[in-house]
């Protein structure tokens, strides 16, 4: 019993601490006029996009270089089905769009609250569509053709500004002016909450924060069922877990098709959040970052993906800006141009990869290891003693 409580207790504590992150930032913002906000925001996605990847490297073993994609793929559904994109048509359901001139409402609009359950869906079958013909690879060929995928996709959204005549995505323009969400039938004294606003970012922050605790706890069920233990046997030893029984290919088309239902779901939120969906927003170094997070983390650890993606944007978004503030203030006492005109956050990616190479060599198994993971990574250490 006593283990078991030991188990929950941190677990438990971090969520308490989570949900009550908004007025704890509201007392440094008001103190030490520090508002975090916007980043913890942002972590959260990015938290979202590596439990999901987690699930196609981690649990299954399959090297996807091209996980940006169905991050776009989510984006683009929430810019389809609530915007003024499609002008041609006017639908509207649960929304909480309204026009401007009192007129008809042009375009789609659909409640933020289905689009994540389109996206997701969506994204998932895109997965299964892609990973059919892909997943019988293995090892590099797999990591090759995903890559390939993962820039079709995105090259495919900047040229689909004319299909036949046809708008699909405004090209390089991007879609603009999405909706919002909320939550109809709420009191007046709640407005925030009926229409999600840019000036309290409170309601966003807990979108976020319960859309990470699904994943989490979807990440934790899929791990321990059924389906989970045969992905495990399929990544440590594929021909043993075929001579078992399993199928291998429907097996990992599911490990694939699970990671994209939560990559579109966090692309949705984003585009979102941010209100304007551009292709550029989704390069190839995307992918390689939810990948470095899962790497860091520790490969198949909840835990350890969770606080992978936390340290790598934390530093992206926060850190490096901050300290970038402080050579900047350097700069200036000492009469130095050189410290006053630094950049520090463009050098991003060089500090992540000396970050990964220290892990690779110092901790290869990840800042919180899978127990397993750990046990294989250290077994020729203990043959050697």
């Amino acid at each position: 019993m006593a283990a078991r409580i030991r188990k929950f207790a941190l677990p438990a504590i971090l969520i308490v601490v989570a949900f009550l992150f908004p007025p704890i930032n509201a007392f440094l913002e008001n103190t030490v006029d520090v508002n975090l906000m916007y980043p913890v925001i942002i972590v959260a996605v990015y938290i979202m996009l590596a439990l999901g990847l987690n699930i196609v490297v981690g649990f299954a073993g399959l090297l996807d270089l091209g996980f940006v994609a169905f991050y776009a793929l989510g984006a683009y559904v929430v810019g389809w089905l609530a915007s003024t994109h499609f002008q041609q048509v006017s639908i509207s359901f649960g929304s909480t769009a309204t026009s401007l001139t009192g007129g008809k409402l042009l375009g789609i609009h659909l409640s933020f609250w289905l689009i994540l359950i389109i996206a997701g869906a969506f994204t998932g079958l895109c997965g299964m569509i892609i990973g059919a013909p892909t997943l019988r690879l293995r090892g590099d060929y797999l990591a090759i053709v995903t890559l390939g995928f993962g820039e079709i996709i995105p090259r495919f959204f900047q040229n689909a500004g004319d299909l036949g005549g046809f708008n699909l995505t405004n090209g390089t323009i991007g879609i603009k002016a999405i909706d919002s969400p909320g939550i109809p039938f709420l009191p007046e004294s709640m407005s925030d909450w009926q229409r999600f606003g840019t000036l309290d970012l409170n309601p966003w922050y807990y979108t976020i924060l319960i859309l990470v605790l699904i994943t989490v706890y979807v990440n934790i069920r899929l791990r321990d069922s059924r389906l989970g233990r045969a992905w495990i046997s399929v990544r440590e030893d594929e021909t043993a877990a075929a001579a078992m029984g399993i199928n291998p290919v429907t097996t990992k088309l599911w490990a694939y098709a699970m990671g994209a239902v939560f990559g579109g779901v966090a692309g949705a939120y984003y585009g979102a959040f941010i209100k304007n969906i551009f292709p550029t927003s989704f390069s190839f170094n995307i992918s390689i970052l939810i990948l470095s997070m899962v790497i860091l983390g520790g490969m198949g650890s909840i835990y350890g993906v969770i606080l992978g993606a936390v340290a790598l944007q934390g530093l992206n978004f926060y850190l490096l800006p901050q300290i970038n503030e402080w050579i900047h203030a350097i700069g200036e006492a000492v009469g130095s141009a050189a410290l006053s005109n630094a950049d520090v956050p463009k050098y991003n990616f060089f500090l992540f990869g000396i970050l990964l190479v220290v892990m690779m060599l110092l901790r290869p198994e990840g800042i919180i290891p899978n127990r397993q993971r750990a046990e294989e990574m250290h077994e020729p250490e203990a043959a050697t003693r």
